[in-house]
């Protein structure tokens, strides 16, 4: 089930080995939901841990995700439901600055028209 969302990075918290095989990275949205904000907690595991990398708090992000659950049954017999929100893309939705060094068109940039009137017809041909 492939679902996206859009948000603020409001924390990001370093790569965790879980065991000799497997390692996870989880990190914070921030939501605007109407009148209130929302904070989920999503997670990055093996390879896509480093899909964080040069990400940096606040910085607005898409991202997209799987939504998985399983049950796990405790020692006193009481089963537990976990519910995992599994990244397989970020992207970043920061605009790109407008280049500033780009000089302004000048009539030199405009093609010349050949069937526009021109007052100088020494044409060597």
């Amino acid at each position: 089930m492939g679902l996206e969302v859009e948000g603020k990075l409001f924390e990001i918290f370093d790569t965790e080995a879980v065991t000799n095989k497997f390692q996870k990275r989880e990190f914070v949205l921030e939501l605007e939901n109407g009148n209130y904000k929302e904070y989920p907690k999503f997670q990055l595991t093996q390879a896509r841990c480093s899909l964080l990398d040069g990400f940096q708090k606040n910085d607005e992000i898409k991202v997209e995700f799987s939504l998985s659950g399983r049950p796990y049954q405790g020692r006193n017999g009481q089963t537990i439901y976990f519910t995992n929100l599994n990244v397989w893309k970020i992207e970043s939705l920061q605009a790109a600055a407008p280049a500033s060094d780009v000089p302004p068109h000048t009539e030199a940039d405009i093609p010349y028209n050949m069937d526009a009137e021109d007052d100088n017809d020494d044409f060597p041909f």
